[in-house]
């Protein structure tokens, strides 16, 4: 009746999951409690959990982030205190325990603190930077972040329900096959990413199809702003490279649950043919997370040196470059395969010709600065962070594109370092720049800048702290994935790299403070006008929130940096007249997304299990559900012109009195 699912599957033996697993089920019964009280469950439904609007799909994207952030970050502080503590000792975390933590570190910070963070911020920002209503499939999109909450739950459920993969963040064959990892660990790897990955595909050709085929009345390719193409060519990599990996992932589960032999060494099978294609994946990958952090980059360096960005058609010329060079580089990652030196040249030469574009980028801000009126706001602290620390390790990457150096350091601290040196760095650091930058366009109010400060020198600081040490580590001859050690040279280099994580999880502290007190004091952050920053592109000519239509009037564009030209023409000419307002039809809330999340939660669990009547059942339920919303017969709800009116009427109000202050003051 329930597969393998037994009274075994909980670790009634190990303490640590269980009070952790506790400790969360505390939570969310508090939480559940408190809105239930509170009446907000209705709101909640209505308003969020069955919303199609592309804002609110990307605040809870960023929430998501956030949440599994803190989770991640939990695995990474018992990595660094347990080899901190364990010199010449156990430490306090038994090997197979520990296995579970770096694989499940490593799954939760790509697949669910990187991948729903960048599409959050494009959720929210793309449309408007566009000067549109909604992305081009409204109803995908919540199916989308559903799919991906479904595989962040599953990841989670492995604490307390059975256990992780101790195979590492990509699992490797042969370990990840059946002979070597019976449980079901890693079948809970495989069908979490693969329905998370089905989600992360549909935002792929949603957002494709968004930015290259609706725009505003005169917003040509040459006019968007550089976070639209940045997030354009990180969909064509998701179009691309995800496909790739459902497939992987589809040949790995055949080998474990029909007895297939793809990545065995038996009956005709390799298991570097895995590694081949994970890594035909992996290193798009590293370029869907970083390309929307270099536009969230190009906006806030250009926000904050009031400066148009240096060089548009360069940087669009280098982004569609890293775009086509990103799946030529892949080999880089096993240069110790035995490929031969041949190959290797050529995937070292084509790893440090990739390094161009990205060089262009960072000089292009480094132009757009100068001579500009810097304002040292939260959002610039970190592109400016950004830009020492990326360039840092993008060098450490160019030495790691040498095939002899690879060969010393490979398997070692030296490329955790370098791995989390652009991660980190880059795409990290661009999405605290992003979240802050775009947070008052979200809510209305702007973040504390004081705790926001804080929060940055704590993560600048501390990362530095956290992954120097590594590098010298790693030369030092420290491998990955130590449980304990016995060398001398390595625990101070390990006790340092833990303070590092602890200086880290300061700044996350300040993080939480800041959100805290800045909803507690909105009031006082509270954004009138729609533009807190001075901004230049079409997002900061909306309400702060915007209405569910974003625009009452779809904006007429000229040029690049439309608002800002838009501004200018209202400092130097008296406010045109109103425009004439029409009935405006925005797509129907639906709960298809959170029903199929629903359902493929359970069918999910049923297959780890090995439970058939419910992933039967589940199955079922799915497709009921799609359907049912195929079948709909009312697909739009329709917002009156006199409506649409009194909103922005309200919202020129405010900005023609935000204007006139701004003329008054000397």
């Amino acid at each position: 009746m329930l597969g393998k699912l037994t009274w075994a599957a909980i670790p009634f033996d190990q303490p640590i999951p269980l009070f952790a697993a506790g400790l969360v089920g505390f939570i969310i019964f508090c939480v559940l409690v408190y809105v239930t009280l509170k009446g907000w469950v209705p709101y909640l439904w209505r308003e969020w959990i069955t919303s199609v609007d592309h804002k609110r799909i990307g605040v809870m994207y960023v929430l998501l982030a956030g949440v599994m952030l803190l989770r991640g970050f939990t695995d990474a502080i018992m990595m660094r205190s347990q080899q901190a503590l364990a010199f010449q000792s156990p430490g306090y975390l038994p090997p197979e325990h520990y296995d579970q933590i770096f694989s499940a570190h490593g799954t939760l910070m790509i697949f669910f603190v990187a991948m729903p963070f960048v599409i959050g911020l494009m959720n929210v920002v793309v449309p408007l930077q566009l000067g549109v209503r909604d992305v081009a499939f409204p109803t995908l999109n919540s199916v989308s972040f559903w799919l991906t909450a479904t595989g962040a739950l599953l990841i989670n459920v492995s604490l307390v329900v059975g256990e992780f993969a101790r195979t590492g963040w990509l699992a490797y064959p042969p370990l990840s096959e059946l002979t070597y990892s019976p449980g079901v660990g890693v079948d809970y790897y495989l069908w979490s990413l693969q329905i998370s990955g089905v989600g992360t595909l549909l935002t792929g050709v949603n957002f494709v199809t968004t930015i290259l085929k609706i725009h505003a009345p005169g917003m040509t390719y040459m006019r968007m702003p550089m976070f639209c193409w940045t997030a354009l060519a990180s969909c064509l990599l998701i179009v691309a490279a995800f496909p790739i990996l459902t497939a992987t992932f589809a040949m790995l589960l055949l080998d474990r649950y029909l007895g297939f032999h793809f990545f065995t060494n038996e009956a005709g099978g390799n298991m570097m043919m895995f590694i081949n294609l994970i890594w035909i994946w992996g290193h798009p990958e590293v370029y869907i997370l970083v390309l929307p952090a270099f536009g969230v980059f190009s906006e806030v360096v250009s926000t904050f040196s009031g400066k148009p960005l240096f060089g548009y058609r360069s940087m669009v010329m280098a982004t569609l470059a890293i775009c086509i060079l990103a799946f030529m580089v892949w080999l880089h990652h096993f240069f110790t395969m035995g490929a031969g030196a041949d190959v290797n040249a050529v995937f070292g030469v084509a790893t440090m010709i990739i390094a161009v574009p990205t060089g262009v980028k960072v000089f292009s801000w480094l132009f757009t600065m100068y001579g500009g009126r810097i304002v040292f706001a939260t959002p610039m602290l970190w592109s400016i962070g950004f830009m020492v620390t990326f360039v840092l390790g993008g060098m450490t990457g160019v030495l790691l594109a040498v095939p002899p150096a690879d060969f010393v350091v490979h398997n070692s601290l030296f490329l955790v370092a370098h791995f989390h040196n652009v991660i980190i760095g880059g795409v990290l650091f661009g999405a605290f720049a992003g979240y802050t930058y775009w947070f008052p366009k979200a809510f209305g109010f702007r973040l504390h800048e004081g705790l926001g400060k804080a929060a940055f020198w704590c993560w600048f600081i501390g990362f530095y702290l956290a992954f120097m040490p590594l590098y010298a580590l790693g030369l030092m001859g420290m491998t990955r994935r130590m449980q304990h050690y016995d060398v001398p040279a390595w625990h101070p280099w390990l006790l340092v790299a833990a303070l590092g994580a602890a200086v880290i999880l300061a700044g996350i502290a300040c993080q939480v403070a800041q959100l805290v007190v800045s909803v507690r004091r909105r009031e006082e952050f509270r954004d009138v006008t729609g533009d807190p920053w001075n901004g230049r592109s079409l997002e900061w000519s909306t309400a702060s929130p915007p209405p569910a239509f974003n625009f009452a009037v779809l904006p007429r564009i000229e040029q690049r940096d439309a608002y800002w030209a838009m501004k200018q023409r209202a400092w130097q000419q008296a406010e045109p007249g109103e425009p004439h307002y029409e009935d405006i039809e925005l797509p129907r809330n639906s709960a298809t997304g959170f029903i199929c999340a629903f359902f493929a939660t359970f069918m999910g669990f049923a297959l780890i299990w090995h439970i058939w009547w419910l992933v039967a059942a589940s199955f079922f339920g799915a497709f009921v559900t799609f359907v049912v919303f195929a079948w709909r017969d009312r697909t739009e709800d329709l917002i009156p012109a006199d409506e649409v009116a009194r909103i922005d009427r309200a919202d020129r109000r405010a900005r023609g009195a935000a204007l006139a202050h701004m003329q008054s003051v000397p």
